[in-house]
């Protein structure tokens, strides 16, 4: 009974090889991370920005004579059209930013850790 419970149930898990070899690539994973979350958030913004701009167009054209869901329907395209302008505003900082404190312009969206070796 004592040898069954100090038995691995799972069996041996092999270290990945990038841990092992010391390669260049393996202190970049927290980079390669962080770039695929900011993809992640930038197709985010993109899909919302899409789906409101559809849902205040339909507000616009079902809106008739009434001016306040005019004015309504056209502050909401304007709000969205002024958030991608700011997403893209934030990319175009990071990349001027990186450029002069890290001498790259992708440092800031793709970062590389350097490590000991």
């Amino acid at each position: 009974m004592k040898n069954f419970l100090a038995a691995n149930p799972f069996g041996s898990i092999p270290a990945p090889e990038t841990a092992l070899s010391g390669s260049a690539d393996a202190g970049q994973a927290f980079g390669k991370l962080l770039n695929l979350v900011l993809q992640a958030l930038i197709v985010g913004a993109a899909i919302y920005a899409l789906i409101n701009l559809v849902l205040a167009g339909y507000a616009f054209m079902s809106a008739g004579d009434d001016p306040k869901k005019v004015e309504g329907a056209w502050a909401k395209i304007w709000q969205t059209l002024l958030g991608l302008a700011f997403a893209a505003g934030a990319f175009v900082l990071a990349a001027i930013f990186g450029q002069l404190i890290f001498g790259r312009w992708d440092f800031i969206v793709n970062p590389v850790i350097p490590t000991l070796q």
